[in-house]
């Protein structure tokens, strides 16, 4: 059985000075997957592993260093869904939470549902998850691009994760800080199920990150992993959910595959995506700040 696991750090541009922080981002988090993969271990808990590392890093949007909203505030959404049975569980507009993700695994393993700001965050708190001062989660660069007004070069856009166990099940998962300087009580397509992510253990699983008013009118994750019909690879119709998005609707977007084969794929229409993963398959890890170009592990 071919185990994989895929991380990204979001579709978005990409500027020269953060592309190392992108980089080693994106492979901590995936070397956080791949160890409990390679030990027997759940999609689901490599899943969520790998998107906690990316919560943590103020690189991402996600939780620590997430974009700031229109008022100056953080609020998180977060995603999982279970291949295996189509479980799926969700946040969306919470406050002072540290890992959503783990939250959203817990909703998904406890009883489908979204559940949305002060009644997640209820959730949360209830459940033992960590909390903390919302301003905790703001870092002083996104706090400076707020106060002076600035457009952020870096540009930010939703992580995630999709892996295959060795049981054969798929997860994919989605956490973002959503988009800078949005209207209070904006939910993208992150926690959406179809949008942000989808999975399905006899087709595949997807996460989604871009734009989220044009992800969720073509369904993009759903759409990806219908692509995978008629033995696609993922990497074709990762391209080809892409491309449906570019004739339908204008937007950046970018996606992540693994069919049940264990093949992985990917396409982007942004600037950049950092994309880091691993199969059994494979000797070492492969790690992109875009798709047009070489490996990380290649270059000088």
């Amino acid at each position: 059985m071919t185990v994989a696991i895929i991380v990204h750090g979001g579709a978005k541009t990409i500027s020269n000075d953060k592309a190392k922080a992108n980089i080693d981002g994106c492979t901590a988090a995936l070397e956080a997957g791949w160890a409990i993969l390679q030990r027997g271990g759940s999609a689901k808990d490599a899943v969520e592993a790998a998107i906690r590392v990316l919560e943590d890093d103020p690189t991402f949007n996600a939780s620590l260093g997430a974009t700031l909203d229109t008022d100056g505030e953080v609020y998180l959404d977060a995603a999982m869904m279970d291949g295996s049975n189509l479980g799926w569980g969700g946040v969306v507009a919470v406050q002072g939470v540290s890992h959503p993700i783990s939250v959203a695994r817990k909703i998904m393993d406890d009883k489908p549902r979204l559940l949305a700001s002060e009644g997640a965050e209820r959730y949360a708190r209830e459940h033992g998850f960590e909390i903390c001062k919302p301003r905790n989660l703001i870092t002083l660069e996104q706090r400076q691009h707020w106060e002076k007004e600035e457009a952020v070069l870096d540009r930010p856009a939703t992580v995630g994760c999709v892996a295959l166990d060795e049981s054969g099940t798929l997860v994919a998962g989605t956490s973002t800080g959503g988009v800078a300087n949005q209207p209070p009580g904006r939910v993208g397509d992150s926690a959406i199920v179809g949008c942000g992510l989808y999975a399905d253990g006899k087709v595949g699983a997807c996460s989604t990150t871009g734009d989220g008013e044009s992800i969720i009118p073509v369904v993009l994750a759903k759409t990806a992993v219908d692509l995978l019909a008629q033995d696609r690879h993922p990497d074709e119709a990762a391209q080809m959910a892409i491309e449906t998005l570019k004739q339908k609707v204008t937007g950046e977007a970018g996606c992540i595959l693994i069919d049940p084969q264990g093949r992985v794929g990917w396409a982007h229409n942004s600037q950049g995506m950092a994309v880091a993963y691993m199969t059994t398959e494979m000797d070492k890890p492969e790690v992109f700040t875009r798709k047009e170009s070489k490996p990380y592990s290649q270059k000088e």
